[in-house]
């Protein structure tokens, strides 16, 4: 396909992320926009389990942080070729900024409701769905296609490290402070994002407006993912984890209350232990992972993970549930590292903010495993909920493997 990069390209052809002071600035953005996410949806999850204890609420507040990707995704990425994306970078963490700002005020006012907290996750995920696109867009650009297997290790990585470290101080702090000891926080880590990225350098000319309406240009994204059968295979695999894989995590708090009888301190110790796996596995395909492996990371991936979701429901005691959320962040990583490098790598490059944009959808599918989950977890409660989706995602990615095997087909993309 005309535009595609190879997946051969040799990682020889240009210096290492790290090299570049923007990608620095870009990862420490990510990094700070990871820990926040994780710092305020354990946070929010106690929360809202205490207010009310309704394991469907708690899976509500994750699927409204999820929901604006798939109402919203692709028409953001098409919107973000038309503006500078500093600027666009600029605006998404300022708009986070103040909503972290006005749950602190309420919090410590004692006016903060569960219904704010609805609202503020829906507008932090309409930050979510516009940065997927535009910051991703911007590592490429800066460190090239021959290095973005490599950085997008190194982002991902920043993600597991927060996953490691927002659960934790958030139980921390909420266990001290209540829930506005999350929200201060969050207010302060923000600015520092903002600050990364006005001092960005980088610059790249908007895509100019020409005759093309929104939807027009949306048709040439998916026009692009129609020609393409890895790329296709690479967004419904995606829809997979976001439906049967990803809305776990909003009950890992539930269980770990309900079931084992955890505190705040021990649970935020708990829902951190898939980052600590999920950070192992990205620091090591940072160091050995080859293009020619992608896919099957990115596959492997994604089976290690679904059946140690059913692990860990199933775990007798916290410790062994702890060891398996280790190997569910393994998996992850695999799978979240090459889901953007294989995105970013099969799209003609003409198209690839709009492909980026489809991919937030595909992730924004998520409510629809959030809301069935909610739902499971009240009839059945959230321990055999958790089982069932792990195995039922097991058994979608069996009967979807005809798409998954044109994900391995060798070779570059059909032309």
């Amino acid at each position: 396909m005309e535009g595609t990069t190879s997946l051969t390209a040799p990682a020889e052809a240009s210096p290492r992320p790290f090299a570049f002071g923007d990608f620095r600035r870009l990862w420490g953005i990510g990094l700070i926009i990871f820990m926040v996410r994780w710092l305020e949806m354990l946070a929010v999850s106690i929360f809202v389990w205490q207010a009310t204890g309704s394991a469907f609420l708690v899976a509500m507040m994750g699927m409204l942080r999820i929901l604006p990707m798939g109402l919203f995704g692709a028409p953001l990425g098409v919107l973000a070729e038309r503006v500078q994306p500093r600027t666009a970078l600029v605006a998404i963490v300022l708009v986070s900024l103040l909503t972290s700002f006005v749950l602190a005020v309420l919090a410590m006012t004692g006016a903060l409701a569960v219904w704010h907290l609805a609202t503020a996750s829906f507008i932090n995920g309409i930050a979510w769905a516009a940065d997927n696109p535009v910051r991703r867009m911007l590592i490429g650009q800066v460190v090239g296609p021959a290095r973005m297997g490599e950085a997008m290790s190194f982002d991902v990585g920043s993600n597991n490290a927060s996953r490691m470290l927002g659960p934790t101080v958030s139980g921390l702090l909420f266990a001290a402070f209540g829930i506005e000891g999350s929200f201060v926080v969050s207010v302060g880590l923000y600015f520092l994002a903002l600050m990364a990225a006005v001092t960005l350098r980088y610059r790249s000319a908007p895509v100019a407006a020409g005759g093309e309406g929104v939807l027009a240009r949306m048709g040439e994204g998916l026009q692009a993912v129609r020609r393409s059968p890895r790329l296709r295979g690479t967004l419904v695999v995606t829809i997979l984890f976001n439906i049967f894989g990803w809305p776990f995590t909003s009950l890992v708090p539930v269980v770990a209350q309900d079931r084992y009888g955890l505190g705040p301190e021990a649970t935020g110790l708990l829902a951190s232990m898939d980052g600590v796996g999920a950070f192992a596995g990205a620091l090591l395909m940072a160091a050995l992972a080859r293009p020619a492996w992608y896919a099957r990371l990115y596959l492997g991936g994604l089976a290690l993970y679904l059946a140690m979701v059913t692990g860990f429901a199933v775990a007798p005691n916290a410790t062994v549930a702890g060891a398996a959320l280790l190997l569910v962040g393994f998996g992850q990583s695999g799978f979240s590292i090459m889901q953007a490098t294989l995105v970013y790598l099969l799209a003609p490059a003409e198209v690839r903010m709009r492909v980026l944009g489809l991919l937030s959808v595909c992730i924004g599918l998520g409510p629809i495993g959030f809301l069935a989950l909610g739902l499971a977890a009240d009839a059945l409660g959230a321990t055999l909920a958790c089982a069932l989706t792990g195995g039922l995602g097991l058994l979608a990615l069996a009967l979807c493997w005809p798409l998954w095997r044109a994900i391995l087909a060798k070779g570059d993309e059909t032309p």
